[in-house]
């Protein structure tokens, strides 16, 4: 049997890492042209909990960062995974040619993975 040293410093490193969230999963999403403004359809997916856990916003962002609109989700879709909801009426500058989608949970907040959308202009 072979036994191996592990440096004091790992364990440390280890025990300090911190536990993998439940972060919303953008599993989709898409934009379209929708009178003066835009339609934007998002799907995600989150293993909602209830009323004390559950994927509550998504946000599309200029690629400056800049917040362009947010749909807020008003209750857990516990039984309805994935899900799809959509924004309209959204107003992006014309110089933009692209977004960025992040969604949110509201125990974990902001989940750092986003997609870009391509705006077919």
């Amino acid at each position: 049997m072979v036994h191996r040293l592990i440096p004091l410093t790992a364990l440390a490193f280890c025990a300090a890492a911190p536990a993998f969230a439940d972060l919303p999963d953008i599993v989709a999403a898409r934009a379209a042209p929708q009178g003066a403004g835009w339609r934007i359809d998002v799907t995600l997916r989150h293993p909602d909990a209830g009323w004390t856990h559950y994927a509550d916003a998504w946000e599309v962002l200029a690629p400056d960062g800049t917040v362009l609109g947010t749909r807020t989700l008003l209750h857990p879709h516990d039984h309805e995974q994935p899900f799809t909801r959509s924004l309209t009426g959204l107003a992006i500058p014309p110089d933009v040619t692209e977004v960025r989608i992040r969604a949110r949970c509201l125990v974990d907040g902001w989940g750092p993975a986003d997609i870009v959308v391509a705006l077919p202009r």
